[in-house]
């Protein structure tokens, strides 16, 4: 979808983007309108004691991006985890994931991957805002995580030669992606992410046509009681994997929902999402990446 088509539609205000800049300049605080009312009672927030953490500028091609960034506060280099967002942008949940990396040890980072096309937070309408994700083509996610790469090595603070990728629903899916697209991946480990789904204009591929060309590991988490995701694509996504000789490992949780992780949401599960958090540092120390 071009951009003209959302500002007819009122996603992206007319008076607030050129071809050559980004709708969104800086992160949000709190979280998406799509997702209110928060379950206050359950939201985890990781304080910044021993951190350096908080929001950075970090440049792609044609701009710069907006991006959380979190670390040890000394040390270094970290290895390093880029952080992929759900559909709803970059908001307190995600920011709070950087900082569990960061208190782990990691060089964390998650940039705002839909800063060109349009602000998220502001969306209340479910239909919208997925107009919005769908006008995201996967080439400009993949070159923003490639950028997010080249910042973290650039601070002098990152070991971007133990490099690992971490995503949450619509970031679950773009982690099996990278996973295809980057050969100095060391591995990934994705939450909930759609494998197989038509085939659209931004969206070319899915990770079950890319299961030969997975360059890194990949641990996938998933609910069996994901209303989207069927069990039988993920585990049609395990076979392929397998029958192409990658390293690949699929957990599905019994009873359990999408958004299994998200804390501000009715779905979280606190015991699974524990024993995903746990799956995946263990992940990450297999391949290299400690």
């Amino acid at each position: 979808m071009e951009i003209d088509e959302l500002e007819l539609q009122g996603l992206v205000p007319r008076s607030s983007w050129s071809r050559r800049g980004f709708v969104m300049t800086s992160l949000v605080t709190g979280f998406a309108l799509s997702v209110q009312p928060v379950t206050a009672q359950t939201v985890i927030t990781t304080d910044t004691t021993g951190l350096d953490a908080g929001e950075v500028k970090m440049k792609v091609k044609d701009g710069e991006m907006p991006a959380y960034r979190a670390m040890p506060d000394k040390g270094g280099p970290f290895p390093t985890v880029l952080v992929v967002q759900e559909i709803f942008g970059v908001h307190e949940h995600i920011k709070d994931v950087c900082r569990r990396l960061a208190k782990a040890g990691y060089f964390a980072i998650a940039p705002e991957l839909y800063a060109r096309q349009g602000d998220p937070s502001k969306i209340t309408d479910r239909d919208q805002l997925m107009k919005l994700v769908a006008s995201v083509a996967d080439a400009q996610v993949l070159g923003d995580l490639d950028a997010a790469v080249a910042y973290a090595k650039g601070t002098g603070k990152a070991d971007t030669a133990k490099l690992a990728i971490t995503g949450f629903c619509y970031g679950g899916r773009i982690t099996w992606l990278y996973a295809a697209h980057n050969p100095g991946l060391k591995a990934g480990v994705a939450w909930y992410g759609a494998v197989e789904r038509p085939k659209t204009e931004s969206n070319p591929k899915h990770p079950i046509d890319i299961a030969a060309d997975l360059k890194a590991p990949v641990l996938g988490l998933y609910g069996g009681a994901d209303q989207g995701i069927p069990n039988d694509t993920v585990e049609k996504m395990g076979a392929a994997c397998k029958a192409a000789g990658k390293t690949c490992e699929i957990k599905i949780y019994p009873d359990t929902p999408h958004g299994f992780n998200a804390d501000y949401r009715p779905s979280y599960r606190a015991d699974q999402a524990k024993d995903g958090w746990a799956k995946m540092l263990a992940w990450f120390k297999q391949n290299g990446v400690a």
